[in-house]
């Protein structure tokens, strides 16, 4: 791709978010009923490529277990109120009613509360106990203190979660780096990590032994990393660039594949649609799922980014709320704006364009539009 000259010293590459392009009809079309959804990391399988972004707005024990019916996967914040309170439900409660102008300062306090390893396993055991596959996330930052209580307690898919990470963290302390490598290595349970968004970063994490990659910078709706930290990244070309390092880390391996997980500017089903077609595997959801009557957000959603002590970089944010979980995700649609019946959405896109399952999906054609919205 052609650089663009943003004055004599600087260039720059072009690119696009999911809004910017479209999918293009193929010369057939599919019954819906032959359309297959289903995704596979590692042993586990699920009917939809749907992970629960793991933000207390988003997902609880109930919540996780309720998308895990459903075919998907839930992922719990094991840095949450969950893992700290006995009962949030009140502080849940309360951090959906307060004013804005106390929220962040409110929601630091709440945070500040420890993280309890008894809460670790008492969380963890109730979603293994419903009989569906756990999963939970960490930041880079917490894995060396709470990994083996996380493990121990039997997560079954472990998530490294940060506004962004690398393979070659550089720290002053010479004990705090996670060397992904090493850790990943020495762990029995498959490890999805991220968020990346250049293909270099992508295939330094891919070569650490991740099962899969989160493409993606902040909290999406939630965050204001842009703003404050003058960072973000256009998603269809983040997408696309993380599956080209996929691609050719499978030649590099031999053989191995990571899965390509797109995290973030997913508000709709329009643009899960177009983050499988630009190559990803699954889509990790967060605004998409807080919509849902009964997220634990009452109609709010926020990330870790909101309430970090030193320098918030994200918001607690209003969303209009649709239905149920099992509506947001399989209809039927009370709304005809793409944030409900998202898998009916998707599986709608892959007939009409006559494809049958995700993988033949990715390689649908797209188009740039003629006056892409910036």
């Amino acid at each position: 791709m052609t650089d663009i000259e943003i004055g004599r010293s600087k260039r720059a590459r072009m690119g696009y978010g999911f809004d910017d392009i479209s999918i293009v009809p193929s010369r057939r079309t599919r019954d819906s009923d032959l359309v297959s959804l289903q995704w596979q990391i590692d042993a586990f399988r699920f009917e939809v490529p749907v992970l629960g972004a793991p933000t207390d707005s988003v997902m609880s024990p109930a919540t996780a277990i309720a998308l895990g019916r459903a075919g998907g996967l839930g992922v719990l914040n094991l840095e949450g109120v969950w893992t700290r309170y006995d009962d949030p439900e009140p502080l849940l409660a309360e951090i959906a009613g307060l004013p804005a102008d106390l929220a962040t300062s409110r929601m630091r306090e709440i945070y500040a509360e420890p993280i309890k390893p008894e809460l670790i396993r008492d969380r963890i055991a109730q979603i293994r106990d419903a009989g569906v596959v756990v999963a939970g996330s960490l930041s880079p930052q917490a894995v060396q203190q709470h990994y083996e209580a996380v493990l121990a307690a039997g997560v079954e898919l472990m998530v490294i979660r940060g506004a962004t990470v690398s393979a070659e963290h550089v720290s002053a302390d010479a004990g705090a780096p996670l060397n992904l490598k090493r850790f990943i290595y020495e762990l029995d349970v498959p490890v999805v990590v991220g968020g990346v968004v250049t293909y270099t970063a992508a295939l330094h994490l891919m070569r650490t032994g991740a099962a899969g990659v989160l493409v993606g910078f902040g909290g999406g709706a939630a965050s204001t990393s842009e703003k404050v930290l003058g960072v973000a990244a256009p998603m269809a070309t983040a997408v696309s660039d993380v599956a080209a390092a996929r691609r050719d880390y499978l030649d590099e391996s031999g053989g191995r594949y990571v899965h390509v997980i797109a995290d973030g500017s997913l508000g709709t089903s329009g643009q899960i649609v177009k983050a499988l077609a630009c190559g990803a595997d699954a889509v990790m959801l967060g605004t998409a799922l807080a919509r849902a009557t009964d997220a634990p957000g009452r109609g709010w959603h926020w990330g870790p980014e909101a309430h970090n002590q030193k320098l918030p970089r994200g918001n607690r944010v209003q969303v209009d709320r649709v239905g149920p979980l099992d509506v947001v995700l399989n209809g039927p649609s009370p709304v005809a704006d793409g944030t409900a019946n998202i898998m009916g959405a998707l599986r709608k896109a892959m007939s009409t364009t006559g494809y049958k399952d995700l993988k033949e999906f990715q390689r649908i054609d797209v188009v740039l539009e003629a006056n892409p919205q910036r």
